[in-house]
């Protein structure tokens, strides 16, 4: 099957995005949990899969020379540990929409119950490194799926 046609993984159930994620050995550190920092990762997928299931190309936009996201910021909070094989869901939602710049808050859950969370800033940055307004058609996306809640 051509790759054009696996299916994504993650979806949005109402204006969350949900992503799955499967707890891998090379996850664990030598005392068998999630190592602090692979909790980025999941959270970095998740933001990446929301992205494509709002139809934001990434790499075309990359590829075309118009720019990229980078974090610009980010705190995160360690509340509970995953485990090997442990099923999660990183779960995203749009806080706050900028000319260049757009807020999203990410929870990684385990069933109902929280393992992390983070407040992250992704940044639109040109080529040079410099801030850049978004591509008007993704602020075009993003707006419906700002989170209008506290």
């Amino acid at each position: 099957m051509p790759a054009d046609d696996l299916t994504i993984a993650g979806r949005f159930d109402g204006l969350e995005h949900l992503f799955p994620v499967r707890v891998y050995f090379e996850d664990t550190d030598l005392s068998g949990v999630v190592y602090h920092a692979n909790y980025l990762r999941f959270m970095e997928r998740g933001r990446s899969d929301m992205l494509r299931c709002a139809g934001i190309d990434q790499r075309a936009v990359h590829e075309a020379g118009e720019g990229v996201y980078v974090v610009r910021n980010i705190a995160i909070r360690y509340v509970a540990s995953a485990r090997l094989d442990d099923a999660l869901i990183v779960v995203s939602r749009l806080r706050r929409l900028r000319a260049a710049s757009v807020d999203i808050h990410q929870r990684v859950m385990r069933g109902h119950e929280l393992l992390t969370e983070a407040e992250v800033e992704a940044a639109f940055v040109a080529p040079s490194g410099r801030p850049k307004r978004q591509p008007a058609r993704w602020v075009d996306a993003f707006v419906p799926l700002v989170w209008k809640g506290s």
